[in-house]
């Protein structure tokens, strides 16, 4: 059975800018989130944990990617969050070095 058209985006930089945030910026977020973890708390326990929970969250990040009305917006929220994600890194690489 097809799909509606009604719900379907027929132009290609909306549909691009969803696809794009789906894999690229869920892959980043989800690959910061797990870093910042890996800078304050044990990194090899955050390191293994990441090979199950860091494809697990790509996943969910994905499906809001598409569930999202406006790709420009999702990736706007996944640069942000990436960015705040990354100045977690540098402060924990700042204030617990590695002996």
């Amino acid at each position: 059975m097809p799909a509606n058209p009604k719900y379907l985006t027929l132009a290609f930089w909306p549909r691009f800018a969803k696809i794009t945030a789906a894999i690229l910026g869920g892959y980043f977020v989800s690959v910061t989130f797990h870093l910042a973890l890996a800078s304050w708390f044990n990194r090899a326990d955050v390191l293994m944990t990441m090979a199950f929970s860091g494809f697990i969250l790509w996943v969910v990040l994905m499906v809001l990617a598409f569930l999202a009305k406006s790709g420009w917006k999702i990736w706007g929220i996944y640069i942000l969050l990436s960015l705040v994600f990354s100045l977690l890194i540098y402060l924990g690489q700042t204030y617990n070095p590695v002996a």
